[in-house]
């Protein structure tokens, strides 16, 4: 089955290339310890808002930080950031949504009308509220991004839950005496597994997308840690006369962003049991 999913993506040109482009950004990111031509927090007042050249392949900031050092460590913060929060995410809205799907009645009243009142708030304004009263830093932001997305996965999820629940091999489990924890997580999460992963894969994206934004407004990654969104946010002074300092930034969101995006489309056609 496995190797079926895999050549249906091999088949997908643009989810072939997203998922290279993914992996390669995973690559970048896990050796940036080894491969950063210097220290990320280096500074070098006399070749400060260096070109790009020879001795600086991405040119320097306005303290002659080597850029390219900084997007690759700023790659591993944003991958480690749109991980960790979107498993936080996952995993309420794969346990809440179960919960009420499955048992339905006065669970799915309370749990369904909770998120029908997180729905209501623009999840970034709800996002900027929360880190308005914590401290800006990346263990919160993390937290903060995970605990306030899961929304729409819970309802994706329930609603697979309602479709199952009344299917035989429930209903067998359920003569057999299997308890309601071993049908929530043996026999029904199995099933709903597919929509769960093609979700998480492009909430990664969305959550690059939050975590450079709360960076970019100064609520995210502090500097001297480098993002893409605080080196964004430093480069926007200087934009007519050091480009490279707002362009590499931009580029690398752009590029992780669409990666996500493609393979988790073609992770969609691949799961899909009617393609």
């Amino acid at each position: 089955m496995i190797r079926l999913y895999i050549s249906r993506i091999a088949r997908d040109r643009l989810a072939l290339a997203g998922a290279v482009m993914m992996l390669l950004l995973i690559a970048l990111a896990a050796a940036a310890p080894w491969i950063s031509p210097a220290n990320y927090a280096d500074q070098n007042l006399t070749e400060r808002l260096s070109p790009p050249s020879a001795r600086h392949w991405l040119g320097t900031d306005d303290l002659g930080r080597d850029v390219l050092s900084r997007m690759l460590w700023g790659t591993r913060v944003s991958l480690v950031v749109a991980f960790v929060a979107v498993g936080i995410s996952t995993f309420f809205g794969t346990l809440v949504g179960l919960i009420a799907g499955y048992f339905g009645r006065w669970a799915d009243a309370i749990l369904m009308r909770f998120v029908d009142i997180l729905l209501c708030f623009p999840t970034f304004f709800l996002i900027l509220m929360v880190i308005a009263f914590l401290e800006p830093d990346i263990v919160n932001v993390m937290i903060v991004i995970g605990v306030t997305s899961w929304t729409g996965l819970a309802r994706l999820v329930r609603g697979e839950a309602l479709s199952l629940r009344e299917r035989d091999f429930i209903l067998a489990a359920r003569a057999l005496g299997a308890s309601n924890s071993r049908v929530l997580f043996v026999h029904l999460l199995p099933n709903v597994a597919a929509p769960i992963v093609v979700s998480a894969t492009l909430g990664v994206g969305g959550a690059i997308l939050t975590e450079s934004a709360l960076s970019f407004l100064g609520l995210g990654v502090q500097p001297p840690d480098p993002s893409w969104g605080n080196m964004l946010s430093a480069g926007k002074d200087y934009i007519y006369f050091a480009w490279w300092l707002s362009v590499f930034p931009g580029l690398a969101i752009l590029t992780t962003v669409m990666a996500f995006n493609l393979f988790g489309e073609g992770l969609r056609d691949a799961l899909d049991p009617r393609s």
